[in-house]
């Protein structure tokens, strides 16, 4: 599960409002893949612009039905360049942004070599523009991007990507309810790639004293997505943890 997106991460403006940072840990059982995986993930604003990173890691290598550690990984680091917050371009940002990752499959424990491997998440630079829209409040927001898309020896006939994160905080006017995702698209080779990760997350903790602690889930949306052909959807829960 990668989350690109960059798993609902831009949408944490609105959160930034009242705070310039924040880093959370998930944790999630994909019931699409049958493992676990957990993400770290971190936005920063200061008075350049904002910085956003996450970390996945699938925890899948086994030896029988043993999980003995972590298989797959995949990391993205965006900032937003903007020099000019008090000014009526204020919405409009500069993006620059980095992915990639590795995985295996198999393990070496009893396993024939042919049946052990590993692939590479080709590296991806990318630049452009992100346009920032919200309500008054900031408890909705919506972060339109337009980027360019180089993959390091992975061709593509049209090298753009269009990125919608959107967040709403207190959903259906209930607190500690927040609907947030992202929608990708982009092109590998000729064809075209969709990836979709909307999330609903209850603060549960503020109902016993303990506001950092986070309940809910995200379904994966993904059309010729990691190797699948066609439009696949993988339900995941989990936990989060707001530092």
């Amino acid at each position: 599960m990668f989350k690109k997106l960059f798993i609902a991460a831009f949408a944490l403006l609105a959160m930034a409002t009242a705070a310039n940072a924040q880093t959370n840990f998930q944790t999630f059982y994909d019931f699409g893949r049958g493992h676990f995986t957990t993400t770290m993930e971190g936005f920063h604003m200061d008075n350049w612009g904002n910085t956003f990173f996450f970390i996945d890691y699938d925890y899948n290598d086994r030896d029988g039905n043993t999980i003995i550690s972590p298989n797959n990984t995949y990391f993205e680091i965006a900032r937003c360049l903007n020099f000019w917050q008090n000014s009526k371009l204020a919405p409009l940002s500069l993006q620059l942004e980095y992915n990639g990752g590795f995985g295996t499959w198999g393990n070496l424990l009893g396993v024939p070599v042919a049946d052990y491997g590993a692939f590479a998440v080709n590296s991806a630079f990318l630049t452009g523009v992100d346009y920032f829209l919200h309500s008054g409040d900031f408890k909705n927001t919506l972060n339109l991007k337009l980027l360019y898309k180089y993959f390091v020896r992975l061709p593509s006939k049209l090298p753009l990507q269009f990125t919608a994160v959107w967040g709403c905080q207190d959903l259906f006017g209930l607190g500690g309810l927040r609907f947030s995702g992202f929608a990708d698209f982009w092109c590998e080779y000729d064809r075209l790639v969709f990836l979709s990760e909307p999330q609903l997350w209850y603060q549960i903790g503020h109902l016993f004293g303990c506001d950092n602690l986070h309940i809910g889930g995200e379904v994966e949306l993904s059309y010729n997505f990691a190797g699948m052909e066609g439009f696949h959807v993988m339900p995941c829960l989990g936990t989060k943890w707001v530092f």
